[in-house]
């Protein structure tokens, strides 16, 4: 008989307990809200304000917003326009001089490039480093494996990954003939080249890629 009123009297408490938060909320809610207060105008600093593209004379400027000049910044010049145009299309424009071998981007890969994506190139996980190769003819099932060998339509697109992202900790750091030499150590291991291959920017457009015709053309040029 004990046993049974305790219960009852516990259960009792922890509904009590349970449902004093929510009294609290109800008057939280009845209670008048606030805001903060709007901050106070700051004086005439006699600086000149910026002209906004949506009061530009439409007229002279032709399109709303493009010709408008906002009173900052500067043209770039030349050679910083030339430091970040480093983009490689898939017939190889842009490709700069230089050339690589497999046996000295394996070397490179091994200093530079194996922490993350592993000795034989199949990733870590613990790091974020994918796995390079393999995954072929995987992309159209249940478990697709994204790799230079399955993903990748142009040798080029690793050419300007590497180039603009890698390694890691100092993308951006590689030389062109460090990027040719990882690229051929890459597609050497993934079998798409002979290990005696040089990549150059005349070569490296020339690699048919596995994975080649696995991809449809955009329909809509007009869009690119």
């Amino acid at each position: 008989m004990f046993m049974s009123r305790q219960y009852p009297l516990r259960s009792a408490l922890a509904l009590a307990c349970a449902l004093l938060p929510l009294g609290g909320l109800a008057q939280d809610a009845a209670a008048p809200r606030t805001v903060a207060a709007l901050p106070a105008e700051l004086p005439d600093s006699g600086e000149p304000t910026p002209p906004s593209p949506a009061v530009a004379d439409q007229e002279a400027a032709g399109t709303p917003g493009l010709e408008a000049n906002f009173g900052i910044g500067r043209a770039a010049t030349e050679e910083e326009i030339a430091a970040i145009d480093i983009d490689v299309t898939p017939d190889g424009h842009g490709l700069p001089d230089g050339r690589g071998s497999y046996a000295d981007g394996k070397a490179l890969y091994d200093e530079r490039c194996l922490a993350c994506h592993g000795e034989n190139l199949e990733g870590i996980p613990e790091t974020g480093g994918p796995a390079l190769i393999g995954g072929r003819d995987t992309l159209a099932s249940d478990t697709p494996l994204k790799t230079v060998e399955s993903y990748l339509a142009h040798a080029s697109t690793l050419y300007d990954y590497i180039h603009r992202a890698m390694p890691m900790d100092a993308p951006g750091s590689l030389t062109p003939d460090e990027v040719y030499a990882v690229s051929a150590y890459i597609l050497g291991r993934a079998g798409i080249v002979d290990e005696t291959t040089v990549l150059d920017r005349e070569s490296l457009p020339l690699i048919h890629m596995p994975n080649a015709e696995g991809f449809a053309d955009d329909p809509r040029p007009e869009r690119l």
